[in-house]
C-alpha cells in the first residue's frame, strides 16, 4: 500500500493550498472535506500520515484521532488549528500526534512536520513487518520447543531448563537448536529479540494479539 499523506480539513481554499505545498515536497496527497469522508475512505486501511484540521462540523479532529486508534488505524497525525488551544494541543500530543502547528503555518515548517510523520509511519509498518514474520516462525514450532526456547530466553541454561522440564540435557539442546533454526536466529541474542517481537514471557505463555493484526 502506497504511503499517502491525507489531508483533512472543512475549508476548501486551505485545502487547496495545502495539497500543493505538500505535493511540492514529493508526497502523494488525497484530501478530505470532512473526518467523515476520511473514515469512509479508509475503511479497507491506508499507509501514510494525515494533516488534521482541529476544529471542523461534525466530527473534529481530536475526535477522528479517537476514533482511528480504536479502529486500529496508527496512522501519525499533525495538527493544524487556526486558534491555539494549549488543553488540546497536549491531549493530542499524549495521544500520539507527531505535531500540533498553529496556521498560518510556514511551508518548511509544515513540509518538515510531514516528513517526520512518514519516517514514523515508515519504522511502525517495518515494526508491524517484523512482528508478523517472528510471529509466523513462532507458530511453526511445537509446544515443547516453545517451552525450550521461553526459558532460555530468560537466561536459563540448558541443565536448569532439563530440570524444569523433566528433560535430559541432551534433548534440551534438541529442541533448543530446533527453535532457533525455526525462528532463524544464529545466537542466544537474535533468539531473544524473536522472542520480544513475540511477546514471550519465561512461562511459555502464547504470545500477546498483536494490536496491528488486521
Amino acid at each position: 500500500m502506497t504511503p499517502i499523506v491525507y489531508i483533512v480539513d472543512d475549508d476548501a481554499a486551505v485545502r487547496r493550498g495545502l495539497e500543493q505545498l505538500i505535493a511540492s515536497g514529493g508526497f502523494m496527497v488525497r484530501s478530505f472535506a470532512s473526518a467523515e469522508a476520511f473514515l469512509a475512505a479508509c475503511e479497507q486501511g491506508c499507509a501514510g500520515c494525515v494533516v488534521l484540521d482541529v476544529a471542523m462540523p461534525g466530527m473534529g479532529g481530536p475526535q477522528l484521532q479517537s476514533v482511528l486508534a480504536q479502529r486500529g488505524l496508527r496512522l501519525p497525525i499533525v495538527f493544524l488549528t487556526a486558534h491555539g488551544d494549549v488543553a488540546t494541543s497536549v491531549r493530542a500530543m499524549k495521544a500520539g500526534a507527531v505535531d500540533f502547528l498553529e496556521k498560518p503555518v510556514s511551508g518548511a515548517t509544515l513540509i518538515a512536520a510531514v516528513r517526520k510523520a512518514m519516517a514514523l509511519e515508515a519504522r511502525q509498518h517495518e515494526d508491524h513487518a517484523l512482528r508478523a514474520a517472528a510471529r509466523a516462525r513462532y507458530a511453526k514450532l511445537t509446544a515443547r520447543e516453545r517451552e525450550v526456547m521461553a526459558l532460555a530466553v530468560a537466561g536459563l541454561p540448558n541443565k536448569e531448563i532439563g530440570k524444569r522440564l523433566e528433560l535430559s540435557y541432551r534433548t534440551v539442546e534438541i529442541h533448543r537448536a530446533r527453535a532457533m533454526r525455526k525462528m532463524r536466529a544464529t545466537t542466544l541474542l537474535e533468539l531473544a529479540h524473536a522472542a520480544a517481537l513475540c511477546g514471550i514471557d519465561a512461562t511459555g505463555a502464547a504470545p500477546a494479539a498483536d494490536p496491528d493484526a488486521d
